[in-house]
């Protein structure tokens, strides 16, 4: 039975994220006539222009070739989870539609603020157990494989915007397209929220004479580790140890304070870093490393 939790707690969190997705869409987004990106952008087009089929359904018709393509050329990692995502929502997606008729709120910005802070958490969630609501995530990485050189970041970006605007002409609505703009930008600091945390993390580059001094100093007043690496000067040939510390943004002022103290002349490079694992940061999960 314990070798079975991790996969019923998982499964059990994608369908928790595949309600709020359904619910926050017929919440905010159907009834203020938002443009939603990805497919479900491409099935409330179809819905909107012929009457029919149901969003949810059109959704399950257009991702059925895009996980058989993610079969053939992706492999099955994330298959199997993204696959009941994508069912489940989208079948909950046409039920909560169908039961319930959601007012137009008076206010669309609330709609978009809202509407996409619920649809990151959704995502998110879904994300963090090594799964997705397939579609265009999928379409991205098919992409990528004619496209090298993009990032699936920039391809979900063009994609979803691609199928906003689009949205918003079958909706006749420029507003439309603006508030499905706002409500992605918002979705997807929301999703990185879920993912990376509330606290994010930095990493910084110290390159002084003075490098023990520097080295204790974080260690006994930041309570943060510190690893040498030995380098050289490209154009001097003199030896160098480079510090390298990951530690909290709100630690950055303290931290360019005392190195200044120590060395005015030091050589400081700080970087962001999206997720820091290990003793003082985010525990290691072993769940983020599964496919399901």
């Amino acid at each position: 039975m314990k070798k079975w939790l991790p996969y019923l707690r998982s499964y059990a969190v994608i369908t928790l994220a595949a309600t709020i997705y359904a619910l926050a869409f017929n919440i905010f987004y159907a009834p203020n006539q938002i443009a939603f990106g990805g497919v479900t952008g491409v099935a409330q087009m179809i819905n909107r222009l012929f009457g029919r089929p149901p969003v949810g359904l059109m959704i399950i018709a257009i991702n059925i070739p895009l996980f058989l393509l993610a079969w053939k050329f992706l492999g099955k990692q994330m298959l199997f989870g993204s696959l009941y995502a994508m069912l489940l929502s989208s079948l909950l997606l046409d039920l909560f539609g169908g039961i319930i008729r959601f007012p137009t709120l008076e206010e669309p910005i609330m709609a978009c603020i809202f509407g996409g802070v619920f649809l990151g958490l959704a995502s998110g969630l879904v994300c963090r157990e090594g799964a997705s609501m397939g579609g265009t995530d999928i379409a991205s990485r098919l992409i990528k494989l004619r496209i090298p050189t993009l990032s699936v970041g920039q391809l979900l970006m063009v994609l979803d915007l691609v199928v906003i605007c689009c949205v918003s002409l079958v909706f006749h609505q420029l507003n439309s397209a603006l508030m499905g703009i706002v409500a992605l930008f918002v979705s997807t600091s929301v999703m990185d929220r879920v993912l990376f945390g509330t606290d994010p993390s930095k990493v910084a580059y110290i390159i002084s004479d003075e490098s023990q001094e520097i080295a204790q100093t974080i260690i006994n007043e930041m309570h943060r580790g510190v690893t040498i690496l030995h380098g050289a000067g490209a154009w001097s040939g003199a030896e160098k140890n480079v510090l390298l510390c990951a530690f909290k943004s709100r630690q950055i002022v303290v931290l360019k304070r005392r190195i200044k103290e120590i060395d005015p002349k030091a050589f400081l490079i700080v970087c962001n870093a999206y997720e820091v694992l290990g003793d003082g940061f985010l525990p290691h999960d072993p769940r983020h490393k599964k496919s399901y």
